[in-house]
């Protein structure tokens, strides 16, 4: 037991040595007649009665009556010594078994006044509140500084008098239930594994999102302020019992624990959820959730007797990621596996292309955790070094030869080959060209737009570039080349004006009937191959309109109007027509 010194309240005489009786009996009745009248101030006579449940006359530790709370603790300082100085000179004392007599009277109080301010002070107490405060700073609202110290002066009164059971029991009742209700209120479900695993996936997903918030609250503002607010209230007091953990972490671990451990049931049970890609998002959510709020669970409980928080928090982001990992794989597997075999119409994009982009941007929007997840060697991969090679990636230093940046850029590079294996359904070499060029440039509109741009960086973007260009450069040989080929120049004689042109206004005509339902969804692409077409075209087919105002109008089809007019319906699923050449 601590021996406290009296304060300056009253000046106590030098102890007796032990043979001196008769001064400890005086000395300890001095002190008791002293506290006995200043406490009957406060503490009703009823109390006096252990039979009676009457509590104080007053409330000591209210705003008005602080000053009088603090005396009151110092009295029971005195009173404490007192009684210890006097039990090892006459233990036997009828003075001393009075002042232990008044002293249990005063705990009994003290105890109430401990519960009533802790109850009375609860929205000052709260974990929001409480969360906001660092253990070395001051608090910004009296009202938190002023009831934190008075919880914090009954409790080092009543422990080193002995009370520690009484006053660490009514702190654990109140703020457990506190924890509790606000758990509760946060959507906290008292479910079992079994029954989780029993749930609809439609019903869990909902459940996700309601424990990615739960989770966020509890350990950044509810945890976290419980351990604050034990730390303040019980940092100075040291326990009777032999134990070495302290008061405060005792009585945080009987607060929190069990229902810290029990909001990893949840994304374990997550985890042993059937293994499909539409899956991967919502366990990524709370892996990501988990990891996030890594810092905050090793902080907040750091004590060894609270290391199995730590470990279900790590056993949980362990099984998730796992299972984040085995749906990558099913995903890639969807991707080989998808076998449709009818043609896009026009040359458009395929579904299988926006489903796959689609993914592998969402994909890209949990980088940080998927860098955790995926721990696979880039080398394991077997990724062309013309396709993918990110040690330079100076935007994003950290992804620079990254596994998880490897992986996303090969589920791409799946998907690619799956494209360019559909390219071959078309019988027409152009079109499947245009095919090719409109799904590679649809990835890049992805990648450019999004973080995926981040991750597989500048290098990786331009390749690709090149890549659409040589797709379109291929395309625009093989659908008109015979038609820039048969352009008739300005130095064409007289003569052979006229079959030039009919040869022109033929082959335009055969590839503008072919080329009228094709299609370049993306609209700044159509205007790049269309801008392309007519800068072959024509202005040498509006130098020799201007030269030779040959024919009749069955020779002369077009004005270079009309061929512009033309060539600015292709690709955009309009169905015009041009005149049929009789000739």
């Amino acid at each position: 037991m601590v021996l406290l010194k009296p304060s300056a309240f009253s000046k106590s005489p030098k102890l007796a040595p032990p043979q001196q009786g008769g001064f400890s009996d005086s000395l300890i009745g001095d002190t008791v007649e002293a506290a006995d009248a200043f406490i009957r101030q406060w503490v009703s006579p009823h109390l006096y009665d252990s039979s009676s449940t009457s509590c104080s006359l007053s409330s000591l530790f209210s705003a008005e009556n602080r000053g009088e709370g603090r005396r009151f603790l110092d009295v029971l300082a005195k009173l404490h010594y007192a009684i210890q100085s006097a039990g090892l000179v006459n233990p036997d004392s009828a003075k001393l078994a009075q002042a232990r007599e008044l002293m249990q009277t005063a705990m009994k109080y003290l105890e109430k006044e401990f519960y009533r301010v802790l109850k009375s002070n609860r929205r000052f107490l709260d974990s929001e509140s409480i969360s906001g405060l660092s253990c070395n700073e001051k608090a910004e609202v009296n009202a938190d500084a002023e009831a934190i110290e008075d919880l914090k002066m009954i409790a080092n009164c009543m422990i080193s008098s002995g009370y520690e059971k009484d006053c660490v029991k009514i702190y654990k009742k109140l703020r457990r239930k506190m924890i509790v209700e606000a758990l509760s209120n946060l959507g906290c479900e008292k479910l079992t594994s079994a029954q989780m695993q029993k749930l609809e996936w439609e019903t869990l997903e909902k459940k996700i999102k309601g424990w990615v918030r739960l989770a966020k609250v509890a350990f950044v503002t509810l945890f976290n302020g419980e351990r604050i607010l034990c730390d303040r209230i019980f940092s100075t007091s040291s326990s009777s019992s032999s134990s070495s953990v302290s008061i405060a972490e005792s009585t945080f671990i009987d607060i929190t624990l069990q229902s810290a451990l029990k909001l990893f049931v949840f994304p374990i049970t997550v985890a042993k959820c059937r293994k499909t890609a539409e899956k991967i998002f919502p366990t990524l959510d709370v892996y990501q959730t988990i990891l996030h709020v890594i810092p905050q669970i090793e902080q907040i409980f750091s004590y060894d007797s609270t290391a199995s928080v730590r470990s279900q928090a790590a056993e949980s982001l362990e099984k998730l990621g796992e299972s984040v990992n085995a749906m990558m794989i099913e995903f890639q597997s969807s991707i080989t596996k998808e076998s449709s075999k009818s043609p896009i119409p026009g040359g458009g994009v395929h579904q299988l292309t926006r489903y796959v982009m689609n993914f592998i941007v969402f994909l890209a929007d949990y980088s940080d955790s998927l860098t955790v997840i995926i721990k696979d060697k880039e080398s394991s991969l077997p990724l062309p070094e013309d396709y993918y090679n990110n040690g330079n990636n100076e935007e994003n230093p950290e992804n620079a030869g990254s596994p998880m940046a490897a992986r996303l850029a090969w589920l791409i590079l799946v998907l690619l080959c799956k494209i360019d294996a559909k390219s071959r359904l078309y019988s027409d070499a152009a079109l499947s060209y245009l095919f090719l060029a409109n799904n590679l440039h649809y990835v890049l509109i992805k990648v450019r737009t999004s973080n995926l741009k981040v991750v597989l960086g500048d290098d990786w973007v331009a390749n690709h570039e090149v890549k659409v260009t040589q797709y379109l450069e291929k395309y625009e040989k093989m659908a008109w080349g015979d038609v820039i080929a048969s352009l008739p120049g300005v130095s064409t004689a007289a003569a052979k004006a006229e079959e030039a042109l009919r040869r022109f206004n033929k082959a335009f005509e055969e590839t503008y009937k072919k080329h009228k339902n094709w299609v370049v969804p993306d609209p700044k692409l159509r205007d790049e191959i269309k801008a392309s077409i007519a800068s072959k075209l024509m202005g040498g087919y509006t130098g020799f309109y201007k030269e030779y105002p040959v024919g009749s109008s069955d020779i002369v089809r077009f004005t270079p109007e009309d061929l512009n007019g033309y060539i600015s319906d292709l690709y955009i699923g309009l169905r015009g027509s041009v005149p049929v050449s009789t000739n």
